[in-house]
């Protein structure tokens, strides 16, 4: 993919005036997500260590950014998600049932191979973990905490256009979520590519959630790439919405059930990574350890995006581009922070 300014597009906000209505949608969204889902923020870690089994893997091939440090034996890792550490935090402060917690995460996606309106090497998001009893690991609770979610997206977009009446324009999103499964898309529509499906069910349902990212569909290929060792493959999706102004499905959420010990060790085996249960974290899960929950990640760029109607994300965020995004934002008069 390439970085494409639709033709005719114009900031509906000044620079100045973007950067306090990031700062307020920040703070609306947090609270409301608080609210609907009962969580609490805490502080969290920037980087961990290397042998750990703390960070993530995301789609198996990504390097993680490794430093040494100068007083210390250990290497660290810059973070790609926060999936692992959250939930060994949970059970570290105490939390039970019903209970969760949200942070900001900022990670660096060094082999990011698609930098165009969406996708940045600097990933900031809201990570959200809350432990569940084992009656909740099904779909009806996952589907309730999805429509939390959009609830909380749709709250803050009503807001934001209160205050600023410009961002009417945008019109509203969908609050009614449309649930489809990755498979139920290939079935669908078996010749098109994953991302293909996405948008074809996307401009016509508005809002959805996929569910089932990261076993193999029927076809032998899995919708998306997703690590074995956090989400439950069979409980998990990500929440997307059309976004007019591009003309994409556009993904605001991963998240799922987290694996408990029976399906950690399946998700493994099938991925080949059985190396994996030496580590600490695995270990931990496998033996019972750790609370059952449910969690993910919501970007905070890209929701800035979607609300303020921008059609570049690094209209919200500070990152570092090539050349041709560079020009291709320069030519259309879109100025990249």
């Amino acid at each position: 993919m390439q970085t494409t300014i639709p033709a005719g597009y114009t900031s509906l906000l000044s620079i100045y005036d973007t950067q306090k209505a990031i700062s307020l949608l920040k703070r609306l969204f947090e609270d409301r997500l608080a609210a609907l889902l009962n969580l609490y923020r805490v502080s969290a870690p920037l980087f961990v260590e290397e042998n750990s089994g703390l960070n993530d893997n995301l789609n198996g091939y990504e390097r993680p950014v490794s430093f040494d440090i100068l007083r210390s034996e250990h290497r660290a890792q810059v973070v790609q998600s926060l999936a692992k550490w959250k939930r060994v935090a949970l059970k570290r402060y105490g939390f039970f049932p019903g209970k969760g917690l949200y942070t900001d995460m900022d990670a660096i996606r060094r082999d990011e191979d698609e930098l165009d309106n969406l996708h940045s090497v600097y990933v900031d998001q809201w990570d959200w973990e809350k432990v569940i009893l084992p009656e909740n690991r099904n779909l009806d609770y996952l589907k309730l905490t999805v429509m939390d979610i959009v609830t909380a997206i749709c709250d803050t977009q009503d807001t934001m256009q209160a205050i600023y009446p410009q961002l009417q324009t945008l019109g509203k999103l969908e609050r009614r979520v449309s649930f489809v499964t990755a498979q139920e898309l290939e079935d669908r529509y078996p010749a098109l590519t994953p991302k293909e499906r996405e948008n074809a069910w996307l401009r016509e349902h508005k809002t959805a959630f996929i569910i089932g990212i990261g076993g193999k569909l029927k076809s032998g290929r899995p919708h998306d790439g997703r690590a074995p060792d956090y989400d439950d493959w069979a409980l998990n999706g990500d929440i997307m919405v059309w976004n007019e102004l591009l003309g994409c499905a556009f993904e605001l959420s991963s998240m799922g059930i987290r694996v408990d010990p029976k399906s950690l060790d399946r998700q493994l085996t099938l991925a080949g990574c059985d190396e994996r249960r030496e580590l600490p974290y695995h270990k931990a899960l496998l033996n019972g350890e750790l609370p059952l929950t449910i969690g993910g990640g919501i970007g905070q760029s890209r929701l800035s995006m979607l609300l303020l109607g921008k059609a570049h994300i690094g209209e919200v965020q500070a990152s570092i581009w090539d050349e041709a995004t560079v020009k291709a934002c320069g030519d259309a008069g879109v100025t990249l922070l």
